[in-house]
């Protein structure tokens, strides 16, 4: 065992330091090549909302104007986005971004360590290094993509609620990070719902609804049309996207079947689903919580391959199980952790391999994302009805 950590820890090392430098260097050189090698462009999620932002509180039309159709935000998310990615010029925004997203990812590693049960420094540093080696960390840094620190924002959230008694502090606190991740409700919105369960979570939730209308308001006061067409036109877009990337997700689903106009019912229904599903759990372990919502966030709506970051935390999980951190140390978590770690290892399969040997990539990604969800919510059962047979035991003590 100590072995096969090793040389996972050696691999992921390596994979980390070539990644994380080839996509830094993508982001910032931006070059069209690395030799006679042709690269994707650098920093296109980086341009495109500095221009989006700086567009809209210019009073410019973002939803209609030339490039409408590549925006799928709401207008709250433009004043969220603001802070990163609002400034005068673009190399600013550059800085920032790179200051607040690898602090983030920092962030990510020590909640990764601190949470999986890990106890050896061998076990800690293989474990530092599991999002820091899968091709999705690297893929957002060099796309200048969000979604390193709005996942740091929401766990942020999360173990606040779970670790610290109520009080205005740490709810304001906590209101705070998730309008920071609400800049992509795709995203965010299911773990509105895991803390809106949580003890205490309720008056949080409230908060940040609160300020999510305030900022939509606000927002929308710098455009020429009115709230209504705003939202319109961010349904639309949001809908054309969907259905137009090649992906495996709900949104997929439904446009191949014909269904496009279902598409925002089934990702309500969904998110329904995932809303009952919580609740008859909301007593157990956090992190099975987090591992079955953000298997479900990955499929509920479209994503990119860079949103493969989020596939990162249920690894946190399945470690905790493996190692017995919440229940018996179990030997299945152990094999799907090793079994998706695998597939998540940059530069990742998308990247390297043509077709069809990509589509068996992908096929057995999402089998093997299925069958996490699948174990982890069979292991949030299990709980429950330990937790009913001790209240039971205990009652009749009584």
């Amino acid at each position: 065992m100590q072995a096969a950590l090793a040389a996972g820890l050696v691999t992921m090392v390596a994979a980390a330091a070539i990644w994380l430098s080839y996509e830094l260097y993508r982001l910032v050189v931006q070059p069209a090549s690395i030799g006679s090698l042709p690269i994707a462009p650098g920093g296109v999620d980086l341009e495109l909302p500095h221009a989006m932002v700086t567009d809209w509180f210019a009073g410019a039309p973002v939803y209609t104007g030339p490039n409408g159709e590549r925006h799928p935000h709401p207008p709250a998310s433009m004043a969220i986005l603001w802070p990163v990615y609002g400034w005068p010029s673009l190399a600013t925004s550059m800085v920032v971004y790179l200051v607040v997203t690898l602090v983030a990812l920092a962030w990510i590693v020590v909640v990764a360590v601190r949470e999986s049960g890990a106890t050896s420094p061998l076990e800690r540093m293989f474990v530092a290094f599991v999002p820091l080696a899968t091709y999705p960390a690297g893929a957002t840094i060099g796309n200048g993509q969000m979604m390193v620190y709005m996942l740091a924002a929401l766990l942020t959230t999360l173990l606040l609620l779970r670790d610290r008694p109520p009080g205005w502090g740490r709810d304001l606190a906590a209101a705070g990070l998730l309008l920071v991740s609400l800049a992509k409700p795709s995203v965010s919105a299911p773990f509105v719902l895991v803390a809106l369960v949580m003890t205490g979570g309720m008056r949080p939730v409230a908060l940040l609804a609160g300020a999510y209308v305030a900022l939509t308001l606000f927002a929308a006061s710098y455009q020429p049309l009115g709230l209504r067409d705003q939202f319109a036109h961010f349904l639309a877009h949001a809908s054309r996207i969907g259905a137009l990337h090649d992906d495996v997700n709900l949104h997929a689903l439904v446009t191949w079947l014909g269904l496009r106009s279902w598409m925002a019912g089934a990702s309500a229904a969904v998110l329904a689903l995932m809303a009952w599903w919580l609740w008859q759990h909301r007593r157990c372990d956090l992190w099975l919580l987090i591992g079955v919502t953000v298997l479900a966030t990955r499929f509920w709506t479209y994503h990119r391959w860079y949103d493969d970051l989020l596939v990162v935390e249920p690894r946190v999980t399945l470690f905790r199980l493996a190692k017995g951190r919440a229940h018996a140390p179990d030997r299945r978590a152990g094999a799907l952790f090793a079994l998706t770690l695998v597939l998540l290892l940059a530069p990742g399969g998308l990247y390297l391999l043509p077709p069809p040997w990509v589509h068996a990539y992908v096929g057995a990604q999402v089998f093997l994302w299925i069958s996490a969800a699948v174990y982890l919510a069979m292991a949030a059962r299990s709980e429950v009805a330990e937790r009913a047979l001790r209240s039971a035991g205990l009652a009749r003590r009584g």
